[in-house]
């Protein structure tokens, strides 16, 4: 059963352009090894202070994929990057597919709860045009105009 996972993992700040780029590869050869496997997208976040020092580094060079498989693929990534423990510092993967299920299951609720009590008070169910909140791009808010006047 395939999943989405985002794997994170920290390189030591000696750790070259090219070191991060064959890492990166690596986990992409990994990936492509498991039938039905992708990555679909890769951020290097580049160097960033750590939040507490690990060993004797306070820096790292972040990199973030989002990969689509199974948990045996991860539990493959998982065991290389032990492996690689003098260029890998710390690496996380953490399944999110379950958690955007949830994120939609709420979104869902709330609009059905929205749209029940928009008809209770006899309102149209969904919103209309020029309803309720103002739009982010209006920065201009004219509530205290006092009608052209300064204020002195």
């Amino acid at each position: 059963m395939t999943r989405k996972y985002e794997l994170v993992y920290v390189v030591s700040p000696e750790a070259s352009d090219d070191q991060v780029t064959d890492l990166h590869n690596q986990v992409e050869a990994i990936v492509q090894r498991f039938p039905g496997s992708s990555i679909e997208r890769t951020d290097n976040w580049g160097r960033r202070r750590l939040a507490y020092e690990i060993g004797r580094h306070k820096e790292g060079i972040y990199v973030l994929d989002v990969i689509i498989g199974s948990g045996d693929l991860m539990k493959e990534i998982d065991r290389r990057l032990k492996v690689i423990a003098e260029l890998v510092i710390r690496h996380l993967v953490v399944r999110v597919d379950e958690e955007q299920a949830v994120v939609e299951r709420t979104r869902s609720r709330r609009t059905a709860s929205t749209r029940r009590r928009r008809v209770a008070r006899g309102l149209p169910a969904d919103r209309q045009p020029g309803e309720g909140q103002r739009e982010a791009d209006d920065d201009r808010d004219d509530r205290f105009d006092m009608g052209g006047e300064e204020m002195r």
